[in-house]
């Protein structure tokens, strides 16, 4: 009882911070390109420069996790830095100021790995799936609900009073965190040196492998929103666009989190990239306004499917005592590729054309489904 307790609290902190972070997000892209005259380059570099700077954090919050036993502190510490960066967000004059604000807010996702590993050490492999699974759509749901006050709000408010309004919730989740979630010290499990390439499986190293291949092509949202309004889209509708997706990947993450409880995670995988590449199949195709908004439904299958199996996969993947430890650097291996694939995304798309960012990230995509036919995967407890 005493896991799920932890796993509900988990869960509203997860849709506190994400209704704080979609209040905002809808309108990123525009924000940056419209009222601080940045270009696509700059967006695409300013998309992938936070999580690529703190995928270092995230790996070394899980080795740190690992090494002293404790995951709280990471967690509230985390939230605590995505509330201060919204505030930065909104005095920023000019496009240059986010990038220090940007870091602040990424490096936020120090909360990640020890999460999870406290989320996968209070399950087992028959319902880790749905655990996980349960966190993002409490993630989707918030994000829903956050893009509901930012469509309400933004001509009222604005974009910097907004900006700033959404700091609140995520500062409610580390409160959260601080005063309702309990640890002690674990003292069952053998304290190592260390993490090095030798005690990882072949297995994983091939699905770390062809997780970064696929990052290198999954660039930024933006790009998708910035797409749709190019064509015909009115700046009122985009942040529908994104709440479109958003309720997607909210109803549709536990039962594909559960899905992968009864099939296995590999095959849930495939339909996530399946669901990607129709995406950019049909962005290369040049569609029409019903067309595109039936992709952002596709978008929605795809993170849906993808974020709680990827996940799951470490979990299962990984050695038991360097739990958290995989986990960051799983998410450091994809945060170093992110800056490259929005900032590529950013150039193919300034100096090609529109469709060339979509043409490069199918190509990635049917190079890592390749590879996942060599991950034999091993459930772990």
């Amino acid at each position: 009882m005493q896991g799920k307790k932890r796993l509900r609290v988990f869960a509203v902190a997860s849709f506190l911070n994400d209704l704080g972070s979609d209040i905002i997000y809808p309108i990123w892209p525009l924000f940056v390109t419209q009222v601080l005259k940045a270009n696509m380059a700059a967006l695409g570099f300013l998309d992938g420069l936070g999580d690529a700077l703190v995928s270092l954090s995230q790996a070394a919050s899980g080795y740190v996790s690992d090494r002293i036993r404790r995951r709280k502190v990471f967690i509230w510490t985390g939230y605590l830095c995505g509330s201060l960066s919204r505030l930065g967000y909104a005095l920023s004059a000019v496009w240059q100021h986010l990038i220090p604000f940007r870091i602040l807010d990424r490096v936020g996702k120090i909360r990640s790995a020890p999460r999870d590993a406290m989320v996968a050490d209070m399950t087992t492999a028959s319902d880790r799936g749905r655990s996980f699974g349960l966190l993002r759509a409490m993630d989707n749901l918030g994000a829903v609900c956050g893009i509901v006050i930012c469509i309400a709000f933004i001509n009222l408010l604005g974009y910097r009073l907004l900006f700033a309004l959404a700091a609140l919730p995520s500062l409610l989740s580390a409160l959260l965190i601080f005063a309702l979630i309990k640890e002690k010290r674990a003292d069952s499990v053998k304290l190592y040196k260390g993490l090095s390439l030798k005690d990882l499986g072949n297995d994983f190293r091939v699905y770390l492998l062809l997780s970064a291949i696929f990052a290198l092509g999954a660039f930024s949202y933006s790009f998708l929103l910035i797409y749709a309004k190019i064509h015909g889209f009115k700046v009122v509708f985009v942040p529908v666009l994104y709440l479109i997706f958003t309720a997607t990947a909210s109803l549709f993450s536990f039962p594909f989190g559960r899905l992968s409880d009864r099939i296995g995670g590999k095959a849930v995988l495939y339909l996530a990239f399946s669901f990607w590449a129709a995406v950019c199949a049909g962005m290369i195709a040049s569609p029409g306004r019903p067309l595109i908004i039936l992709i952002f439904v596709l978008y929605g299958l795809h993170k849906a499917a993808l974020e709680p199996v990827q996940k799951t996969l470490v979990c299962e993947l990984s050695p038991l005592p360097f739990r958290a430890s995989c986990l960051g650097g799983f998410q450091m291996i994809i945060g170093l590729c992110s800056l490259p694939a929005s900032l590529v995304a950013g150039l193919l798309w300034d100096k090609i054309g529109v469709e060339a960012p979509f043409v490069f990230s199918l190509v990635l995509t049917g190079l890592a489904a390749g590879l996942l036919l060599f991950v034999q995967k091993k459930s772990s407890p």
